[in-house]
């Protein structure tokens, strides 16, 4: 692939990716309104046509790693182990 060719492909992958942007604003300001009606009416379900919506409240448990850390810090270390992985970026 020339330099050229490597621009022109940077440049059309800068430009999907600021659709994808918008359209994810867009997504995001759609599910906002849904969600407000959601909330107008005191509903946690509610059927429009075929489909069912739901926003329903999770509860979850999660693990303080940093908290743990602090306490048991050698026993953390004992069960960390270090992973490898590769970082796609470009930068002007």
């Amino acid at each position: 692939m020339t330099k050229a060719e490597m621009i022109k492909k940077i440049e059309e992958l800068n430009e999907y990716e600021e659709m994808i942007e918008e359209l994810k604003t867009e997504a995001d300001t759609i599910r906002d309104s849904i969600k407000a009606e959601m909330l107008e009416r005191e509903a946690e379900e509610l059927q429009a046509g075929q489909y069912i919506v739901r926003w329903t409240s999770v509860l979850s448990n999660r693990f303080d790693t940093t908290s743990f850390k602090k306490v048991y810090g050698a026993l953390y270390k004992a069960f960390t182990k270090q992973s490898a992985s590769r970082r796609f970026s470009i930068s002007c």
